[in-house]
């Protein structure tokens, strides 16, 4: 029993040491976060240019060259913004478990305070019996078969302090994981905060650029250019429709379809803006999974993640409510509404509106309410 003593007596010296308190993991503040001084490449490898410092007024022959810059700035922006939701997304996450870890390791240094404090009453009892061998006591008790009767107990006891000093070894190595798995999980954060301010700062310069440019056009040049990129899509879109492609589309919207539609189109006439899922105003990823998540089917925040996870349909398998992805590198994205046409948040300066399927070129169709799939292309999930 004076073993029993100084075991737990010890226990609790080591277990209640001061370097084996667990603080929770103060997150830094979001706003806080440093901005990268560069910005970071496209999802292809390569590294945008830097903005021009100086913007010359071009002459009315090369607007066709103008228009086709403003779409490379703003295709430019559109990257950044995709790997902007990408990165905030990640750091909400991050963020989320975070504060779990810090939930568990609050609870955990609890329940080794409660633990400490019963192991240091079990040792304060055993000190008070003076900590004499089972063999004296029975000596010297006045009363022999009671003091048998009641070593059953004694072993009782001495099993359930080795069962306290086990459970606060594994509580203490439970707070050590937690700690160690909050410090990866900060790390993470910081690093998804990084990206994401350097995203931001790269959507912004390419903005800025784009208006710059448009900002030094006369009047009658502007004009010029919205009739340059209003015919732009209109060959687009016949070319589309020329190839026949739409010959052989007649998909039905599902239940969940229709209303995802409905959901987006209600928003035509809203503003574009880059990181924005509704209400007042979206970008175009914002746009289609808001409008799904209203339909009940939450999909991934950005159009590269939704080209990635959502099933894949071949073009003239798509129904309304499919999603249309654009560009090589999976950009932009739209939501097919039927007869050849979509809706979309095109870009800065324009409002969530209705346009021709084929005014961009298609990467291909994923289908969020995905049943059973023609065309499918498991690889490709």
């Amino acid at each position: 029993m004076l073993a029993t003593a100084v075991t737990v007596v010890c226990a609790v010296t080591v277990l209640g040491a001061s370097g084996t308190a667990f603080a929770t993991v103060r997150q830094p503040d979001p706003s806080a976060a440093p901005t990268a001084s560069s910005s970071p490449s496209s999802p292809s490898g390569s590294a945008a240019a830097s903005p021009s410092p100086s913007v010359t007024l071009p002459p009315d022959k090369d607007l066709e060259a103008v228009r086709k810059k403003l779409d490379g700035l703003y295709h430019d922006a559109a990257v950044a913004t995709d790997a902007y939701n990408a990165a905030e997304e990640k750091a909400d996450k991050q963020s989320a478990e975070i504060s779990e870890l810090n939930k568990k390791i609050a609870a955990g240094q609890l329940k080794l305070d409660r633990m400490k404090d019963r192991a240091g009453a079990a040792a304060r009892d055993q000190y008070r019996t003076g900590g004499l061998p089972p063999q004296v006591q029975f000596m010297l008790s006045g009363d022999p078969q009671r003091f048998l009767d009641s070593a059953g107990l004694v072993l009782q006891g001495q099993r359930a302090t080795s069962d306290l000093i086990d459970d606060m070894t594994r509580t203490q190595q439970d707070l050590r994981h937690y700690a160690d798995d909050a410090a990866d999980r900060l790390k993470d954060l910081e690093a998804h905060r990084k990206a994401r301010a350097a995203a931001q700062k790269r959507v912004q310069e390419r903005i800025e650029e784009a208006e710059k440019l448009q900002d030094a056009l006369e009047a009658r040049q502007r004009e010029r250019l919205a009739q340059l990129e209003k015919q732009a899509a209109e060959q687009a879109q016949t070319a589309w429709l020329g190839t026949g492609v739409l010959k052989d589309v007649a998909g039905k919207a599902t239940g969940a379809g229709t209303a995802a539609v409905r959901f987006a189109t209600a928003q035509i006439g809203k503003p574009y803006e880059w990181g924005a899922e509704g209400p007042k105003t979206y970008d175009c990823s914002g746009l289609t999974s808001q409008a799904w998540a209203a339909a009940g089917r939450p999909i991934p925040r950005t159009s590269q993640e939704q080209w990635r996870q959502l099933p894949h349909v071949a073009v003239q398998d798509m129904r309304p409510g499919d999603l249309i992805i654009y560009f090589g590198d999976a950009s932009h994205v739209a939501m097919y509404v039927g007869d050849g046409r979509i809706v979309h948040a095109p870009r800065p300066g324009r409002t969530v509106t209705l346009a021709g399927a084929g005014e961009m070129p298609i990467l291909g169709v994923v289908r969020p309410d995905a049943t059973e799939i023609p065309g499918h292309r498991p690889d490709a999930d």
